[in-house]
């Protein structure tokens, strides 16, 4: 009986003891096989609560454990990832190389490993405070395609492993990996590779912006495309030829005029060789264009209004020389001209709007009517040399950096 009784009590002390729990010995190879999932993470490396006495009153307990798991939470390393930041505005020399966390998708988001990342004149503006970055520091870069590697909770629609593109807000996709909203990213057709994709999303819903919908080019028009062997020129000449309109082009050398004429332009001109007014005069029997379409700014604008035919259009959609003078309404009265200056994110604020944007440059790549010169590449960590051979008009073309 006493025996028994001893037994009994041994038992008892026992369950007020909390059971040890061995510590795990499996260890992730790499952080990034967990990105998918931060509480598998955690799972892996969190150890064990601490023993608390068993003379310690149950609801003390409980609150002892829960401080010393969050705790040891807090204390968890974060997974790093290479960036370009930039903490102060100026030129190339400000793009700098560093470590950032990147932290995991929340409802709505995912995180994607970018494979290749489009270089862009808008990624100058926003370096040189053109344009004003919401935040200081700031990661540039608005294109990039890149693998999901993760999914926020309840997001449907996109899963692990998809291949995405995306253009436009938010920035920063001079990263190796980025968080995304889902409803940012398009799908990329397997036909189609990541630099292929990287080199043309921006700029190829660019052009399908400017000659779909800002002016809709159709057979019989005559544009002008000035800095015609850029990214987004190359392609407003592929794909205006294949609308059927006659394409001038302006370029800067004889080796961008041939690019140019590779490209579709009917004519082309050498701007530092001739006056582009008078040979657009020339060209068209003192008509002029239907439309120009402008992305060098203040060196070019007022010329490539005096290129305008009566009521023709003047689309603006950069300034790589600088910001065009101001332009009183009367200067457009004379010839009833339109002018506009569009913003590629107010085109495509729809998720509708977007896929049928990105769809049209998908297919017109698939289809051959689109060809695609990535001329450069980079290394991501390189991106100040991109941005210095790019504003030194060192470059054709479109340019990626590879992360």
């Amino acid at each position: 009986m006493v025996r028994r009784l001893h037994l009994h009590l041994q038992l008892q002390s026992h369950r007020l003891l909390p059971v040890p729990v061995l510590p795990r010995l499996l260890r992730p190879t790499s952080p990034r096989e967990t990105s998918s999932s931060s509480a598998h993470w955690s799972l892996l490396t969190r150890p064990p609560p601490l023993p608390v006495p068993a003379s310690v009153p149950v609801a003390n307990r409980k609150a002892s454990v829960a401080r010393s798991v969050a705790t040891t939470s807090a204390s968890a390393p974060q997974e790093m990832v290479k960036a370009i930041r930039v903490h102060e505005l100026g030129g190339p020399e400000v793009l700098k190389w560093e470590d950032v966390e990147v932290g995991e998708p929340k409802e709505g988001e995912i995180r994607v490993r970018n494979k290749a990342v489009g270089l862009n004149f808008i990624d100058v503006y926003f370096r040189k405070g053109v344009y004003k970055a919401s935040t200081m520091p700031f990661t540039p870069g608005m294109e990039a395609v890149g693998e999901v590697v993760a999914v926020g909770p309840g997001l449907t629609g996109r899963k692990v492993g998809d291949l995405v593109a995306y253009a436009g807000n938010p920035m920063g996709s001079y990263a190796e990996e980025q968080i995304l909203p889902a409803s940012k990213v398009v799908p990329v057709p397997p036909s189609i590779d990541p630099v292929t994709a990287a080199s043309v999303i921006l700029k190829g819903m660019t052009a399908q912006v400017l000659l779909r919908r800002c002016f809709k080019v159709e057979p019989g028009h005559t544009v002008l495309v000035q800095a015609a062997a850029g990214g987004v020129g190359s392609l407003l000449c592929q794909w205006a030829k294949a609308l059927g309109a006659t394409v001038i082009g302006t370029v800067s050398t004889q080796e961008k005029a041939a690019q140019a004429r590779e490209d579709g332009c009917h004519h082309t001109i050498i701007y530092k060789e001739e006056d582009f007014v008078s040979r657009v005069n020339e060209i068209t029997s003192g008509n002029g264009v239907d439309v120009v379409y402008d992305s060098v700014g203040k060196d070019t604008f007022q010329g490539s209004l005096a290129c305008l035919k009566v009521r023709g259009y003047m689309v603006s959609f950069g300034q790589s020389s600088g910001t065009p003078d101001p332009v009183p309404l009367s200067a457009l009265a004379p010839k009833s001209l339109f002018l506009t200056r569009p913003t590629l994110m107010l085109y495509t604020g729809t998720r509708d709007e977007l896929l049928a944007c990105a769809g049209e440059v998908f297919s017109n790549v698939v289809s051959g009517v689109l060809r695609v010169r990535i001329n450069h590449t980079y290394p991501l960590s390189e991106a100040a040399k991109a941005h210095a051979d790019l504003e030194n008009r060192k470059t054709s073309g479109s340019v990626v950096l590879i992360p």
